[in-house]
């Protein structure tokens, strides 16, 4: 049988989301063969208890995995600190880890692909991370899978040897970036990446994520990622820690398995063009970027 990676599953405070998150977990067709280590975090505030308590009770009753574990913490550690925490456990009892957060909805091939591409890049030090999220680009052209520099992190994958190199301090990632570097890291600056490290910096922001793909972006490290998403987030309804209510990231989940797998360990530049054309169109027209703050605005009321 394959050595099968332990899924991680990090959750908080969102009973509801969790819960398609398991249900679309389990109709995998690994998940029966696979250990889940389910990381309850603690509440921050009392308002909170309740939620908190309702997860926790939902992680004791999950079946339909070979074997599950629960986690849970006294103190809130926040999702970043959560992260880091849990992955850096277990990559160093199992070597290799998968990572779900509390609301992916996933294809039935998702835990298939993550596995295959551990196992086949296993030793590759070029390849430090595997994405199962991939924007809605244009470009059907693209092969089933290929390697791309940005690390996406709606459901991913590493080894030991990548998360060695995940560096938490940002002036220590910052500090190594040159002008030509930014304009690389940030996609021609069609992305915000750079403004998430200055906001990381005044902490404005706490994202575990950004310094991951920085940390694999000074390494000259890559990512697998799929053209077709096997992930859909779920959290952009005002519920996550980062994320606003917005549809601009939405996608219809692939229902077949990646097949074909890239030989050649470099960039696919095909992928980058479509990418960067994406990011760059993403918030649509001066008219769709109005709706969409004031539908934000009215959300927040």
């Amino acid at each position: 049988m394959q050595n099968l990676a332990p899924i991680a599953l990090f959750v908080y405070n969102r009973p509801d989301h969790m819960r398609r998150t398991i249900e679309y977990l389990r109709k995998n067709e690994q998940a029966a063969d696979s250990n889940l280590f389910i990381f309850c975090d603690g509440p921050k505030t009392d308002a909170d208890k309740e939620k908190v308590a309702e997860v926790r009770k939902l992680a004791k009753e999950v079946t339909g995995f070979k074997e599950v574990k629960v986690i849970s913490r006294k103190e809130n550690l926040g999702l970043a600190n959560s992260i880091i925490i849990g992955v850096s456990q277990l990559v160093s009892e199992f070597g290799k880890i998968i990572v779900f957060e509390d609301d992916l909805v996933s294809s039935p091939y998702t835990l298939e692909y993550f596995n295959e591409a551990l196992t086949k890049y296993q030793t590759d030090d070029t390849v430090m991370h595997v994405g199962a999220y991939m924007y809605p680009l244009e470009n059907t052209n693209l092969p089933e899978s290929f390697f791309y520099r940005i690390a996406t992190s709606w459901g991913w994958a590493t080894w030991a040897r990548a998360w060695k190199n995940f560096e938490p301090d940002i002036d220590v990632l910052m500090n190594q970036f040159d002008v030509e570097q930014r304009y690389d890291f940030s996609i021609e600056y069609t992305m915000n990446f750079w403004r998430q490290m200055e906001e990381f910096k005044s902490g404005k922001n706490n994202s575990w994520a950004i310094r991951w793909y920085a940390s694999i972006f000074l390494k000259g490290g890559l990512a697998l990622n799929p053209a077709h998403s096997l992930v859909h987030n779920i959290g952009h309804d005002g519920t996550g820690v980062h994320s606003n209510i917005e549809d601009m990231y939405g996608v219809d989940i692939a229902q077949k398995p990646i097949k074909n797998f890239p030989a050649e360990i470099k960039e696919n530049e095909q992928a980058h063009v479509a990418i960067r054309n994406f990011l760059k169109k993403r918030k649509g027209t001066l008219l769709e970027r109005v709706v969409r703050a004031f539908k934000q605005w009215r959300a927040k009321k």
